[in-house]
């Protein structure tokens, strides 16, 4: 995947913010997230009180839609690994939690841009 656009040398999805929701699997609500895409790096807030700082993405474009994958990590409690793709206004995408290289968890985000 390429971080940046054909037209540009800016990633594809820098200053672009989503507020939304993380949910566990079978849920129907969850707490509250906004996800930011700047200068290349990818954070969510929601993470932010569990240590995970920002970490860099990889998006394109295919069609309308862009796919992203970003991995953040927190010295506490391990790597999330996020992927999902955007269409229009819309994220939908899937964080999983990584401990000692071995999958521990997955929780889906939806979102809408913040204009």
């Amino acid at each position: 995947m390429s971080t940046t656009s054909t037209a540009s040398s800016v990633p594809l999805l820098d200053g672009r913010r989503f507020e939304g929701v993380v949910l566990e699997r079978g849920k129907t609500s969850g707490d509250a997230d906004t996800l930011i895409f700047d200068k290349g790096l990818f954070r969510s807030t929601a993470c932010d009180r569990y240590g995970y700082g920002d970490g860099p993405y990889r998006a394109s474009a295919s069609g309308d839609s862009v796919s992203f994958e970003a991995e953040t990590e927190s010295a506490q409690y391990g790597k999330l690994r996020w992927t999902g793709s955007i269409r229009g206004e819309k994220l939908d995408g899937t964080m999983t939690m990584v401990r000692n290289g071995q999958a521990a968890g997955e929780k889906w985000v939806v979102a809408g841009e913040v204009k």
